[in-house]
């Protein structure tokens, strides 16, 4: 039995405002050909197909398209909603598409979808688990509620009303986070560890194929990994090698692990230097100018209209920083003052400002203010 892995396609996303739509087409293109390579017998999508609850008409049209090549190539597809989805939304039509293979998991009603299919050592089971909230569970298991207050007793709970043979092979597909997986900056957080989860619960499975962390990982002690995103969403993964995690089941207790490495249309990088270095001729001869790119200039001076300067080299700029000796010092008396003396408006702007390299406008100012007022109410 050999399956694909992915998650956390984040079917039209954002990063710093670029879209990154003709990316994904791209992407999603290499996985095709690399799955009429394998000849894998199944696609997990565990979790985060869109970035948005509501996804653009063009975000619907790049899955369709997806998974309409998956049926046509006679690859079973098994998809989970994760906490960017909307359940209802990509459970639609669901019980039609399992005619074709393409099964989606349903909005959790207390019991989870499970599929079986057979090799020569019988028969592996899929189990498809969406992302859930302790909130759900405490509606369906109406006698337990008392005992479901966090995530990790609200997903033990679902996890012992399920129908699972331990004498079969058994793979979980879903989309929570595992106490001790290490995070990007483009992924949600919840404080204070609210939604982690201890490996263990997950012990009654072969293999437990996760969603919602962007970094590829196994954690705990079992076979419990998350493959990461097919694409880098932001610069705390630049390092990273995105991949496809290709699961390999023999008998019950063989299973093997490889990856696929995946080449993007446009890489994620960080340069930095003065910018006499980075306009240099030698400095980007051999690079590839068109990857998205966070520039860092040690330039003591800022650059007057630096930003558009470089983009003429380097066309997809994301974010432009300065580390001199100015921001060096202001980072240290903003580090202190901040809290004291800052208004949570004011720390908020220079958040948005940050993160999207323009300020706010007034009309997103008055909201935010707004929303302050209302929370401190």
């Amino acid at each position: 039995m050999r399956l694909f892995h992915l998650s956390d396609l984040h079917i039209g996303k954002r990063v710093n405002e670029f879209s990154m739509i003709e990316d994904q087409k791209y992407i999603l293109e290499r996985i095709l050909d690399l799955a009429e390579k394998e000849m894998p017998d199944g696609v997990i999508l565990a979790g985060d197909i869109y970035d948005k609850q509501i996804p653009s008409a063009e975000a619907v049209q790049v899955f369709d398209e997806f998974i309409t090549k998956l049926a046509e190539r006679k690859f079973p597809v098994f998809v989970i909603s994760g906490n960017h989805d909307s359940a209802e939304r990509l459970a639609f039509g669901g019980r039609l598409l399992n005619s074709r293979g393409i099964y989606l998991s349903p909005v959790y009603d207390g019991t989870v979808m499970k599929i079986p299919i057979a090799d020569q050592y019988g028969t592996v089971w899929i189990h498809l688990l969406p992302f859930i909230r302790p909130a759900a569970v405490r509606r369906v298991f109406e006698d337990e509620s008392d005992l479901i207050t966090d995530v990790q007793s609200a997903v033990r709970a679902v996890i012992s009303h399920m129908e699972i043979d331990p004498n079969e092979r058994n793979i979980l597909v879903a989309h929570q986070f595992v106490t001790g997986a290490s995070r990007c900056e483009s992924e949600d957080i919840q404080v204070g560890g609210l939604d982690n989860i201890d490996a263990s619960v997950f012990e009654a499975f072969d293999y437990t194929a996760l969603g919602h962390i962007h970094s590829p990982q196994n954690v705990g002690k079992g076979m419990v990994r998350y493959c990461g995103t097919p694409l880098k969403y932001s610069f705390s993964e630049t390092d990273q090698e995105k991949t496809i995690t290709v699961v390999e089941m023999e008998e019950k207790g063989m299973l093997k692990i490889r990856l696929l490495p995946l080449k993007p249309f446009r890489d994620m990088r960080k340069l930095r230097g003065t910018y006499m270095e980075l306009t240099a001729r030698s400095f980007y001869r051999d690079m590839n100018c068109e990857d998205y790119i966070q520039v860092t200039l040690t330039d003591e001076d800022d650059v007057p209209d630096g930003l558009q300067k470089l983009r003429v080299i380097y066309p997809n700029i994301m974010q432009l920083l300065y580390d001199n000796q100015r921001t060096r010092a202001s980072s240290q008396i903003d580090a202190v003052q901040d809290v004291e003396e800052k208004t949570e408006l004011e720390l908020f702007r220079e958040f948005y400002e940050l993160q999207n390299n323009q300020p706010m406008m007034k009309q997103q100012e008055e909201f935010a203010e707004k929303l302050i007022r209302e929370i401190k109410e």
